[in-house]
């Protein structure tokens, strides 16, 4: 995998060994960085399912502010660490989170973030995850999904929880912008 845009452009991102991953595809990145390019610059991220880490790490390539990378594997979130030293992204600009998605989710949030990406096992159903995400999320954030072309719609995988913004299709994968239900970002956190 190669970071293909930004100040990283061209540096590869090596996949931990035993590990197995799906990255997104180049050509479904660069879309969804087309598409994230008015709204990337000093944005604060949350990559769920980070695996490779080449969502989280191609957003601040580009410009983000801060990604939070959640990962249960710990042989891939310490080749999440490795990979932010070695690309030298200080604490302040990554923090990497091991243990399941649902159970940071389920903690109170002291921050919202701009920009999610949720690209779990595609045998996962997302719509209970996107709703949990919610309170994490700010009014107006954006969240990249991917699923597999061969299954239902990506508007269907959804479940009300969130509208497609943008969509398309890279092979197999099927992929999109969505933005959650008024309903699903409440409740708020106290900002005061």
């Amino acid at each position: 995998m190669r970071i293909i845009g930004g100040r990283w452009r061209g540096r590869k991102l090596a996949i931990a060994e035993p590990a197995v991953v799906r990255p997104t595809p180049n050509r479904a990145r660069e879309t969804l960085f087309n598409w994230l390019a008015p709204v990337i610059e000093g944005a604060s991220c949350i990559d769920l399912y980070a695996g490779t880490g080449a969502l989280g790490f191609e957003a601040l390539s580009r410009g983000a502010q801060h990604v939070c990378f959640l990962e249960r594997d710990p042989v891939l979130a310490a080749a999440l660490r490795e990979r932010a030293m070695q690309l030298g992204a200080g604490h302040e600009q990554v923090r990497v989170i091991e243990g399941p998605v649902e159970r940071f989710l389920s903690r109170t949030p002291a921050s919202r973030f701009d920009i999610g990406f949720l690209d779990p096992p595609y045998s996962l159903d997302i719509a209970p995850v996107l709703a949990q995400l919610g309170p994490w999320l700010s009014p107006a954030a954006l969240i990249y999904v991917e699923r597999s072309a061969r299954g239902a719609k990506l508007a269907d995988a959804l479940d009300g929880v969130a509208t497609i913004v943008k969509e398309s299709r890279a092979g197999a994968v099927a992929y999109g912008l969505a933005r959650l239900s008024p309903e699903a970002l409440t409740p708020a956190i106290d900002e005061g």
